[in-house]
């Protein structure tokens, strides 16, 4: 996407639009986010180049089969990226993340995260949690996040950002 264009407000987008709003009104602990994602192989395969992680068990059925599987399964930081869309929509900076990986996902499963702020100081430093769920509503892993959110003049670029079209956001 060329940085001087000005991305047309879809209705998928204009979910994401609204996220990058609400940051620049201000968040505060107990601000919710949700959004789903459906994984497929090519999602897979993608992350695995994209890392380098070519664990057998996210490619070879028989290995994933071995390993008490149904079959292959996705990379469970790939589930864990969902974070990055919301993080990226509010201009959260990350500074930590820890998982808990508690169920596989396999190609095809439409995954929940759910994103709440547990604790924000008077600079920005945030504290949030993160819980994703199947299709099924059983939980497949857990996060716990640190980080630093938008505050002042970093606000105040975002709602220009947002004037202006918010040309870097391609979502």
């Amino acid at each position: 996407m060329n940085c001087g264009s000005v991305p047309r407000e879809t209705e998928g987008n204009a979910h994401m639009s609204e996220l990058r709003r609400r940051a620049t009104r201000g968040l505060k602990a107990g601000d919710t986010f949700e959004i789903s994602r459906t994984f497929s192989r090519e999602d897979t395969i993608a992350f695995g180049a994209l890392t380098r992680d070519y664990n057998p068990v996210h490619y070879e059925p028989r290995f994933a089969q071995a390993k008490g599987f149904s079959g292959i399964v996705c990379h469970g930081l790939l589930t864990g990226s969902m974070i990055c869309e919301v993080g990226g929509q509010i201009a959260w900076l990350a500074t930590g993340m820890s998982f808990r990986f508690r169920r596989p996902v396999y190609p095809g499963d439409t995954i929940a995260c759910r994103l709440v702020i547990s604790e924000i100081d008077e600079r920005g430093r945030a504290r949030a949690t993160a819980a994703f769920t199947n299709q099924h509503g059983e939980q497949v892993a857990t996060a716990e996040l640190t980080g630093h959110l938008p505050t002042g003049s970093g606000r105040d670029i975002l709602a220009d950002m947002l004037a202006e079209g918010d040309p870097t956001n391609a979502i």
